[in-house]
């Protein structure tokens, strides 16, 4: 079987070949886009075929599509307070459209990456239907629109086509992603520079739906291995928890940790999402059995990792 992973140098993606990798595969392209170099250390320890940048990925597409299986598309631009909304479109819309085009032609199965983000404040709740899903950045619209795109077909096509919105991600590999990191990857570097924990005022009433990023592999890997399974589903742990409750674990790991509040900044008000919690209904109606972990067991877990390697799989 032959594999390819959009965003393979990336945080999930990286992960998600690495999954791939300890179930025997190895027949994989990674296509990425290298202008942070820093992204390749996460390539380091991985097995795989090829590398190419993304922007040659489609122009090459019709060469190796006789050989290809299957994508997982997670490449994008996951920076939710970018607002450039002609490059985030042309970037996660277009360039998934495009993609998604070569994969029907070719009957390639595609798994792609979504996000929870689509569903905005979450006011009438987070499973998979239109009337739930009000994105307040343009990051969260451009997988919102592509979710669409996507919806059009479902009569049409032949092929596995799944997608998976992920909810708060968090684990190895990560470093790359500065700003966008995961509040866990924060903590640490807060902490391992001064000992004080930030935490924006109110943290214990933002709710979260945290998962770890070796979940969302075992995800991808039920959809691997399960071809009939087709549709758009919720890819989180189905409990939520606060920033607050993530400080606790810190302080319980690092008792000189001091946990100090921040005022909650202007530039995210009116785009940041205080509850998430998946609904599983829909995936776990197909069969997925995946056992997430705690928050207090995937966190630990990750702070073990980066005490270690700071955050690289080693």
């Amino acid at each position: 079987m032959m594999i390819a992973v959009t965003g393979g140098a990336g945080f999930i993606g990286s992960n998600l070949v690495r999954g791939l990798n300890l179930a025997g595969y190895k027949d994989i392209i990674i296509s990425d886009n290298l202008k942070k170099s820093e992204k390749h250390l996460n390539m380091n320890r991985l097995e795989f075929l090829d590398y190419v940048d993304k922007g040659d990925f489609l122009e090459m597409f019709d060469e190796i599509a006789p050989q290809l299986d299957v994508i997982f598309h997670q490449g994008a631009c996951s920076d939710t307070m970018e607002t450039d909304g002609k490059y985030m479109m042309e970037n996660n819309y277009e360039y998934s459209c495009a993609l998604f085009n070569k994969c029907i032609e070719y009957n390639v199965r595609f798994i792609y990456a979504s996000s929870a983000s689509v569903y905005g404040n979450g006011d009438n709740g987070f499973a998979e239907k239109r009337e739930n899903e009000y994105p307040l950045n343009v990051y969260a619209f451009s997988k919102f629109i592509f979710d669409n795109y996507i919806r059009r077909y479902p009569e049409n096509v032949s092929i596995q086509v799944a997608g998976l919105r992920y909810f708060n991600v968090y684990g190895p590999q990560e470093n790359h992603k500065g700003r966008m990191a995961s509040v866990i990857r924060h903590f640490f570097n807060q902490y391992r520079e001064g000992k004080e924990i930030k935490v924006f005022e109110g943290s214990r009433e933002f709710l979260r739906d945290f998962i770890h990023v070796d979940d969302v592999v075992a995800v991808n890997m039920y959809l691997l291995n399960n071809p009939q399974v087709s549709g758009i589903f919720n890819c989180g742990t189905g409990s939520c928890r606060s920033f607050g409750d993530i400080a606790d674990v810190f302080s319980k790991r690092y008792t000189d940790a001091v946990i100090k509040e921040i005022p909650f900044p202007d530039a995210l008000k009116g785009k940041y999402q205080k509850y998430t919690q998946a609904d599983l209904a829909n995936l776990r109606k197909t069969g997925c059995d995946v056992q997430f972990k705690s928050l207090e067991d995937g966190v630990n877990a990750y702070l073990d990792v980066l005490e270690k390697t700071d955050g690289y799989i080693i």
